[in-house]
């Protein structure tokens, strides 16, 4: 069963963290403040299960293992539902703020009360699939136009399903990263408005929106403990959803918070190579990882500040102890609740796994037999064809 995780090819590069600033200053507990009181709010919201998965435990020689299940939420399969959507309706609240010479109430907005303003504006973003279903639902819960811009790997189920929530898709030629280029041409040219959860400079507001709306699962977790975890394994991608776990758990904990290990493909490193530069760094793709949410050479800006400041490691891990693991969850582990996982949701417990079953990683990321581990399981089953053929071991 650990076969592949005791051989695999881990790369890490350890940091020292600085805590200071960036952590608690980049994104405020206000904000996060601001997107819980409204998502909280949303029908269908409902917490994301914290899964204890003890059969693993045992044979991992650690003392806990949670995995935080992001599949159920809003019905979208990730939770990518939480930042979004989010950014989306606070995007159309400053538009509607400035054409009606008020306050635009969200209230109100998701009500429809704007419909003959709000018909006018068309939102865009770049997506591997999740982070694009979440601004095509948000755009049809809050009236809006939505094109959505994806890459030539990204699935056609993954696309057809954005297109059942209204939204326009628009296929690019090249990688996510030429995506999202190409949301910003358009964008310029035509008057919509980008919602992405990557910064660039002159470019902050909607990303961190989105990390404020990832915040509430941040939230949601920290109410789970009493004392906190000692690691927290974080997938990388642009670095969003890292950063948004990681601040939270500093303004709840401060330095009592847990170790922060971000994992990302070794296909796509872009936050791993900003750690060994010590500035952001991008990585040219040449081949896509399974792991199609996290396949992005560019990190953001925004979330590397945070990252720069309050993370401790940074792993990378191959391709082929993805499918090892999505079965394994599927099954279960010694009576293991069976969990179905997307490819991209696996990637933290992946290297949990991985670092457990060798000893010098294991030291190096002080794992012992005292170590209480969260995991973000990030996404559901987003593309069933791909899961299948996991789960049939074609993968």
């Amino acid at each position: 069963m650990f076969t592949p995780f005791k051989t695999a090819i881990l790369n890490h590069h350890a940091r020292s963290p600085s805590f200071d600033g960036p952590v608690t200053q980049t994104l405020k507990r206000a904000d996060f403040d601001s997107a819980e009181q409204e998502i909280s709010n949303w029908d269908g919201y409902a917490e994301a299960p914290l899964i204890n998965l003890p059969g693993l435990v045992g044979r991992l020689g650690i003392r806990d293992l949670r995995y935080k299940h992001e599949g159920p939420r809003f019905g979208l399969g990730s939770f990518k539902a939480l930042g979004g959507a989010y950014a989306v309706l606070r995007t159309v609240q400053r538009e509607l703020t400035k054409s009606i010479g008020k306050l635009a109430d969200p209230v109100d907005i998701r009500r429809g009360l704007y419909a003959e303003q709000t018909k006018a504006i068309t939102v865009i973003s770049a997506t591997d699939g999740n982070h694009g279903r979440s601004v095509a639902w948000g755009a049809a819960q809050f009236h809006i136009n939505c094109r959505i811009y994806i890459h030539a790997e990204v699935s056609e189920h993954r696309a057809d399903v954005m297109r059942k929530l209204g939204a326009e898709v628009i296929r690019v030629d090249g990688d996510y990263d030429a995506t999202v280029a190409q949301t910003r041409a358009d964008a310029e040219k035509h008057g919509w408005l980008v919602v992405s959860d990557t910064s660039w400079p002159g470019y902050t507001q909607p990303p961190l929106d989105v990390m404020a709306g990832y915040g509430v699962m941040a939230r949601e977790i920290v109410q789970n403990y009493a004392t906190p975890p000692t690691h927290i394994f974080l997938q990388g991608g642009v670095g969003g959803l890292a950063a948004a776990i990681t601040a939270v758990f500093h303004q709840e904990w401060g330095h009592g918070a847990p170790r922060v290990v971000i994992v990302e493909p070794e296909l796509a490193p872009c936050l791993f190579a900003s750690a060994k530069a010590n500035k952001t760094t991008n990585v040219e793709i040449s081949e896509e990882t399974i792991m199609a949410g996290l396949s992005c050479g560019e990190p953001s800006e925004l979330a590397w500040s945070v990252l720069a400041d309050a993370a401790h490691d940074f792993v990378t891990i191959p391709e082929n102890i993805v499918g090892p693991m999505v079965r394994m969850l599927a099954n279960g582990v010694d009576g293991d609740v069976p969990i179905e996982a997307g490819e991209s949701g696996v990637a933290g417990l992946c290297a949990v796994v991985a670092v457990a079953n060798q000893p010098n990683l294991r030291r190096s990321l002080h794992l012992d037999a005292n170590s209480r581990i969260v995991v973000i399981g990030s996404e559901g089953v987003t593309d069933p064809k791909i899961y299948a053929h996991i789960i049939a071991g074609e993968i």
